[in-house]
């Protein structure tokens, strides 16, 4: 059991991400529980989880907190890809009415 944990705490960590930073986008989870989570969870760990004698406690608690860790993560980038589009979408737009209001000076048609 300790090894299959060990071999997979990595793809475990971030789903268990990925669930709750998708219930923090819909709005089933508050932000501001996510980060408590972060803190109790790194806290955890290094203080106790990664000096624990089991080798499964101490996966435990490594994916506790590096999935809690990667939670906060999820809005925050959830956040900057919605900018990054609508700044996109800006730009496109501008680049289109540009476009449009010198349209017929090249296309040589008389006004």
């Amino acid at each position: 059991m300790a090894d299959k944990l060990r071999r997979n705490r990595v793809k475990s960590a971030l789903w268990i991400a990925v669930a709750e930073g998708l219930l923090v986008l819909i709005g089933v989870i508050p932000h501001w529980l996510v980060y408590v989570l972060a803190a109790v969870a790194v806290g955890f760990w290094f203080f106790a989880g990664r000096s624990y004698k089991s080798a499964s406690g101490r996966d435990l608690s490594w994916i506790f907190a590096v999935s809690q860790a990667a939670t906060v993560l999820v809005p925050a980038v959830w956040h900057l890809a919605k900018t990054a589009a609508v700044i996109a979408i800006a730009v496109i737009a501008v680049v289109a009415l540009i476009y449009l209001f010198t349209e017929r000076e090249h296309a040589g048609h008389p006004e």
